[in-house]
């Protein structure tokens, strides 16, 4: 009879998986990252640009950008103060909550995202999308829905 914790155990082939799922994960980021640094940017600063340009206006709440951005607010809160620094956001108060606080993408850092996006979409496909076989990359999006749709 099987041991009922042998079922917790992820088995050789699994494991060999999951842990280059986190090198690859590890790799993609890192690789991404340091392409957008000669832009001055990184993979997290460069992710906040392309929500706030998408949004409504080139705005968005603070609370809601960290949730858009998958960061912590204090993060988020450091990341917006460096790129306030640099002119690329702006922060104001909410116009229906003073409470509540919201990032601007201002015209300068549209501008940057505008010169950095080519090089990073060129440096997506180089460690993604080129890499992969075209039916892999299809399986992958297929294994990313099912990931996000595991409730909490």
């Amino acid at each position: 009879m099987a041991d009922p914790d042998d079922s917790l155990w992820l088995n050789d082939e699994q494991q060999r998986i999951w842990r280059k799922w986190l090198l690859a994960t590890a790799r993609v980021d890192y690789y991404l990252d340091q392409d957008l640094r000669r832009h001055g940017l990184d993979l997290a600063e460069y992710e906040i640009l392309v929500v706030l340009s998408e949004s409504e206006n080139r705005r968005c709440r603070m609370s809601e950008l960290a949730e858009l951005v998958h960061q912590s607010r204090s993060r988020l809160t450091h990341a917006v103060s460096r790129m306030e620094k640099s002119g690329w956001v702006e922060r104001c108060a909410a116009p229906d909550d003073r409470r509540g606080v919201m990032a601007i993408l201002t015209d300068r850092g549209y501008k940057l995202l505008e010169e950095a996006a080519p090089n990073h979409v060129a440096a997506v496909r180089r460690i993604l999308v080129d890499a992969a076989d075209p039916e892999d990359f299809k399986a992958m999006g297929r294994v990313m829905e099912a990931i996000l749709s595991v409730e909490d």
